[in-house]
């Protein structure tokens, strides 16, 4: 076997191990988290009670005369839903790191997050109904992607992305949303001003199983796009100039996915409100361990992404007796550190911003 089959089967190996273990620890965090609350529900129960929708009676359902339904209206969507928007916010920090070309691209970092946060406020406040019951994620679609395209316009020179005017706009743009929620915060009556607290912390809260219906296939279709854009994404990593001479349209792929990125980010913000660093720590970890091929950084990413915010719905269950917490202050809490180490590196690695 010469040394590059060997080098092949190693990373073959370490990626199946790594899928592997996200995909076990995934399972038991849902177990847990679906498990967890004011009524506790062991482990084996809550997957008795899964197995036995599907028509298989191995284990124990709960025993609880109320633990069936309490799994099935509150805690199981409430659970799919944390799996669904870390899921999708992991992928679309990949994509925003690999049409950027740097590991500090996230869709919190520059702008996206905030510009969509203003216009699922606009929906709010003003009551819009334009698109019915999907108005309030269409307008977070929009208004993610004016922020990004405007981002992504304004950090580029000579036909390359410059990561310090990147972080910069994306400073700038969120500075911008803040204004703009707060206006919308001024302008809103009680209910819509609560709403908008809501945007700005990002709750998993209250969530619904029509809320997970409506943004599983969104999921699905940006994880799709993901892996068919994979490969491209590769030769993009070589260099603009190399990819052009391997066919790859640089510029229609990068629109493509940005449009991929606003979807899934609009998406999850639509129904989760802002949730920073999911998409900076989880892509930039996978990358770390896997190496640059695209195809295998979207499936890690996205198990990565799906167990890091069930994880951190569950503390934010849990943390405070008898109250719910933000998750997007318990991932800005995990992020903003991860993040000021990675500016130091990217730094060192540069020689300096100069």
């Amino acid at each position: 076997m010469t040394t590059s089959h060997r080098t092949a089967s190693r990373h073959a190996a370490k990626t199946t191990i790594l899928f592997s273990a996200l995909g076990i620890a995934l399972i038991a965090s849902v177990l847990i988290s679906a498990g967890t609350g004011q009524l506790g529900i062991p482990p084996q129960e809550v997957l008795g009670s899964l197995l036995h929708r599907i028509g298989i009676d191995w284990l124990p359902m709960p025993s609880h005369p109320a633990g069936d339904q309490t799994l099935w209206a509150i805690r199981f969507p409430r659970v799919a839903m944390a799996a669904l928007v870390g899921a999708g916010l992991a992928v679309s920090g990949l994509l925003m790191q690999a049409i950027f070309g740097n590991p500090l691209a996230e869709p919190g970092v520059i702008g996206i997050s905030s510009g969509a946060a203003v216009g699922a406020g606009l929906a709010i406040v003003f009551g819009l109904t334009i698109f019915g019951e999907w108005t309030t994620a269409v307008f977070a679609f929009i208004f993610g992607l004016g922020a990004t395209l405007v981002v992504y316009g304004m950090s580029r020179a000579e036909g390359k992305t410059e990561v310090v005017t990147l972080v910069l706009t994306g400073v700038a743009v969120n500075a911008m949303g803040g204004a703009g929620i707060a206006l919308l915060t001024f302008l809103g009556d009680t209910q819509s001003r609560e709403q908008i607290v809501f945007w700005q912390l990002g709750s998993l809260a209250g969530s619904r199983w029509s809320q997970v219906l409506i943004i599983a296939p969104i999921i699905a279709v940006g994880l799709i796009a993901a892996y068919i854009a994979a490969r491209k994404l590769d030769l993009l990593s070589l260099g603009e100039r190399n990819a052009r001479h391997l066919g790859v349209n640089v510029e229609l792929l990068r629109i493509v996915m940005i449009f991929v990125v606003a979807l899934l980010v609009g998406a999850a913000v639509a129904f989760a409100g802002i949730i920073a660093f999911v998409g900076l720590v989880i892509p930039h970890l996978m990358r770390m361990l896997l190496g640059p091929a695209h195809l295998p950084l979207v499936t890690a990413s996205a198990l990565g992404g799906a167990l890091l915010l069930t994880l951190a719905d569950l503390a934010a269950r849990t943390l405070v007796p008898m109250a719910d917490m933000p998750i997007g202050m318990l991932t800005a809490l995990v992020g903003g550190p991860f993040f000021f180490w990675l500016l130091r590196r990217t730094r060192k690695r540069s020689g300096g911003w100069g």
